[in-house]
């Protein structure tokens, strides 16, 4: 038991780092592109909100601060968790074992995890994305991917 808790906490410290590259890469793009920011978090926060009945604030302000900090911190808690997941697989199976192994499934998590709920709520449509569009997403999860593939292995040696 010892180690599967030891796996999940790298794994989530590996999702830690992994979230912070992610951030980066997405700030890095709106810099040299000069885009504004996704609305697709504020907008999940909304759905999901209503899906459960929970009420925002009527002020437009401070429902738009709400809505945004809360979908900041859903994607910080999104990567993290990945990251534990991860790491508990690993702890739990052993897979995977190779550098490139674990790079790859965290990409394929980070992916599902980050565009899963924004695509079940309605919030987004993949398969309407253009090449652009599936760019700004991809490039960041691999950044992702491989801060906390590095990051991992690097704690599970």
């Amino acid at each position: 038991m010892a180690s599967l808790t030891r796996n999940l906490w790298w794994g989530a410290l590996a999702g830690a780092a992994g979230t912070t590259a992610l951030n980066a890469a997405t700030y890095l793009d709106m810099a040299i592109r000069g885009r504004p920011a996704s609305s697709t978090p504020q907008q999940t926060i909304e759905r999901a909100a209503s899906l459960v009945g929970a009420s925002l604030p009527r002020d437009e302000q401070r429902k738009e601060a709400l809505e945004s900090g809360l979908g900041a911190l859903l994607g910080a808690l999104a990567g993290v968790g990945a990251g534990a997941a991860l790491g508990a697989v690993r702890g739990l199976t052993g897979h995977p074992r190779t550098k490139a192994g674990t790079t790859a499934a965290a990409w394929a998590l980070a992916m599902v995890v980050g565009n899963g709920p924004m695509t079940v709520l309605g919030v987004t449509d993949p398969r309407r994305w253009t090449p652009a569009d599936w760019a700004t997403d991809i490039l960041p999860h691999l950044a992702y991917a491989g801060a906390a593939g590095v990051t991992l292995d690097a704690l599970a040696d």
